[in-house]
């Protein structure tokens, strides 16, 4: 079947198209993104401005049209941290589902560390042993460590790179002393976690995911994207040292100009930089592996799952994204129901 996935995150909207079977590996098929940047969309109080909900309501409609044209049967819709914590965030989803028909589910910190983790595992297998999953996006990093499809251990912590960038880093490009002052915030955060993960023992392997390790990887010396999914690449920590005081020195316009970095990302480059340092430091990784897969597609192998083992939730009302689906032809009439 072919499966939609809408992620409603920090810095894009993106609709994931993938070809889908119990059993059989997820086969991406189309992708359709949006820069809004909602994290940067906020008023005083913390909410999502009215320029930002008129944007993002016309962005999801976009995309069920798209998700229609490609012959998608169900999407799976949710939102993360920009929506989560926004201080109008129910008003959101109520304008965006009165608007376009899509319910957004909000995945909390600990579920998109989950669904992160299972699509590692899946991805790397039983071989792989304990894996320690570090995922930095625009509003959060998380972390996830365990021997088993999900996480024994998971945290989600407020140090996405786009926010810390708003939040933290104004200048083009920062100054010395604002760079020094978000180090020294991002290590204080992670070092308060680091205790309930050693406790845990030491992974075998340590794996990054999120477009902000892809970037990172590139400019280290990594494989292109456009050498294929299956090229292993690998981030060394000695790597990031020598390249967080350059980027800390560049420009937004110089960033950009780095192999593989997109000119949307390139000024919240530095602030990934900085939690990717701080967290292989603290949890002592000399190197990491990045991979290709991350919370879209667990929400993906999630909704197999269900359907595999209790198919009954699809016709039950569901309580997480990946029981719940948008039928697009029901979308595109004005309504929304279960998927079955």
């Amino acid at each position: 079947m072919r499966l939609g996935v809408l992620d409603v995150g920090s810095n894009t909207v993106h609709l994931l198209v993938m070809d889908a079977h119990p059993g059989a590996r997820p086969l991406p098929a189309y992708s359709h993104k949006a820069e809004l940047r909602l994290g940067e969309l906020l008023d005083a109080r913390g909410a999502i401005s009215e320029a930002g909900v008129d944007r993002l309501v016309t962005t999801v409609a976009d995309a069920v049209r798209v998700a229609e044209d490609k012959g998608v049967e169900d999407v799976l819709p949710f939102a993360t941290s920009a929506v989560r914590e926004a201080a109008n965030g129910e008003e959101v989803l109520a304008r965006v589902e009165r608007e376009t028909g899509v319910r957004l589910t909000v995945l909390s910190g600990e579920d998109e560390s989950r669904l992160t983790f299972l699509a590692v595992r899946r991805w790397y297998g039983w071989s792989a042993g304990r894996l320690l999953v570090l995922d930095i996006g625009g509003g959060s990093l998380e972390v996830g460590f365990g021997m088993d499809e999900y996480p024994a251990a998971a945290v989600s912590l407020p140090l996405g790179a786009g926010r810390l960038t708003v939040a933290r880093l104004p200048g083009d490009p920062p100054s010395h002393h604002d760079v020094r002052a978000l180090r020294r915030h991002v290590r204080a955060e992670i070092a308060r976690t680091v205790a309930d993960f050693a406790r845990l023992g030491r992974p075998d392997l340590t794996v990054g995911t999120s477009k902000t390790f892809r970037q990172l990887a590139r400019i280290a010396g990594a494989a292109r994207s456009a050498e294929g999914l299956y090229v292993q690449r690998t981030l060394r920590r000695s790597a990031l040292e020598e390249w967080v005081p350059k980027l800390s020195a560049m420009t937004a316009a110089r960033r950009a100009a780095l192999p593989g970095v997109s000119e949307g990302r390139a000024r919240q480059l530095l602030a990934g930089a900085l939690v990717a340092e701080g967290a292989m430091d603290l949890f002592g990784v000399e190197e990491l592996e990045v991979c290709p897969w991350a919370l879209r597609e667990g929400v993906i192998l999630r909704k197999l799952d269900v359907m595999v083992t209790e198919p009954s939730k699809a016709v039950a009302e569901p309580d997480t994204v990946a029981e719940r689906g948008t039928s697009v032809t029901a979308v595109a009439h004005g309504r929304r129901r279960p998927t079955p």
